[in-house]
């Protein structure tokens, strides 16, 4: 496949639209008890580093429907509606939502694999100078004033359906190459392959030179690479081209 025709797509299928409603109901409810000073679900919902005491095994998921503020959640949730009614449409709604699960837990995988490169040899290294070996919350409080690179590292959730998306707009990429698409600020079109692979590099750059940023750019990076594998793997066991 290398076109598609997006008026075959003007209505949102199910599994698109059931996936907007949570992230944005999550959204609400968050902004909601974040404004009224009752809660922050962030802090709960959201990944912290596994090496982190406030890491929590649902937070692998839950992260992926909870973002940090309006533009956050309005950028992913466009390129989810954008390109995701499109695959879901090609691939029906239970092999979207398996493409979505597996890119946004590779992209956590890949981002939760990288802050471990970049961690352990310092968390070791606090451990031994402090004595101790696990970092308990108390023993993270007393690190932010030697530390504040490692405590700021150990208490800032990840959060968003980035991966995910990610991962979609790679699979856009690869199942209609040569669609013409217009993206701000470029006043041309660009084939959504080289698209693909513009943001790929640019990620892959941004990750590489800005270690510790605010934005998890391999875990961008691993929605795209785990979309890859997938439908590789479904190029293989399937008669049909994914």
């Amino acid at each position: 496949m290398s076109r598609f025709n997006f008026g075959r797509t003007s209505s949102t299928p199910p599994v698109v639209k059931n996936l907007i409603i949570i992230n944005v109901v999550a959204f609400v409810i968050y902004w909601f008890l974040a404004n009224s000073g009752v809660a922050n679900l962030n802090f709960h919902l959201g990944m912290f580093y596994v090496g982190s005491p406030l890491f929590k095994p649902w937070q692998v998921v839950t992260h992926m429907f909870m973002h940090g503020g309006f533009m956050h959640i309005f950028f992913n949730m466009w390129a989810l509606w954008i390109f995701g009614k499109t695959l879901e449409s090609v691939w029906g709604g239970k092999r979207f939502l398996i493409y979505f699960f597996v890119t946004g837990l590779g992209a956590a995988f890949l981002h939760q694999l990288v802050m471990y490169i970049e961690l352990s040899g310092t968390i070791n290294a606090v451990k031994a100078q402090y004595n101790f070996d696990t970092i308990t919350y108390q023993r993270l409080i007393e690190l932010a004033n030697t530390h504040p690179g490692l405590y700021n590292a150990l208490r800032i959730p990840t959060v968003g359906a980035s991966g995910a998306v990610f991962g979609i707009l790679l699979a856009f990429g690869m199942l209609f190459p040569n669609t013409p698409l217009f993206i701000i600020p470029f006043p041309f079109p660009i084939k959504a392959k080289w698209l693909v692979i513009g943001y790929g590099a640019l990620e892959l750059y941004l990750g590489v030179t800005r270690p510790g940023s605010s934005i998890a750019h391999f875990a961008h990076l691993g929605g795209m690479l785990f979309g890859f594998i997938l439908i590789k793997y479904w190029n293989k066991t399937s008669n049909k081209f994914y």
